[in-house]
């Protein structure tokens, strides 16, 4: 059952809490990403094969969760077969600039991390 509605049960009216509890999971961000480098609509099929290990039923829970959310446009076409696209939306577009700086800072330091958890573990 699709469950448009993800609201902290602690704090109800937190920011912060509310959005990451929808955005921080293994595929949102991804998805939101791979829309915009594609720069323009896509098919599920085509996110499908964009994002191989996801899974059809979790990419469906996610584009609805989003579409939910309003950070992406879904639009069904009256044709056989049915085509349906999906699109960033304008609140996304000014999400991205933000996840792109954690991906680049991400990238910057994963080195330094990994290199860090991995002391960390011998220490134990």
């Amino acid at each position: 059952m699709f469950k448009s509605t993800i609201i902290d049960p602690v704090f109800p009216n937190c920011p912060i809490r509310n959005v990451l509890s929808r955005i921080s999971d293994r595929w949102t961000i991804l998805i939101m990403l791979t829309l915009e480098a594609e720069g323009k609509p896509m098919r599920y099929t085509d996110l499908l094969a964009r994002i191989p290990d996801i899974s059809q039923k979790m990419l469906t829970v996610v584009l609805r969760n989003l579409e939910a959310d309003g950070l992406v446009t879904r639009q069904a076409y009256a044709e056989i077969p049915p085509r349906v696209e999906y699109s960033i939306t304008d609140r996304t577009r000014t999400l991205l600039p933000h996840i792109n700086n954690l991906v680049n800072w991400a990238t910057e330091n994963l080195d330094d991390i990994l290199k860090d958890r991995q002391a960390f573990a011998e220490k134990k």
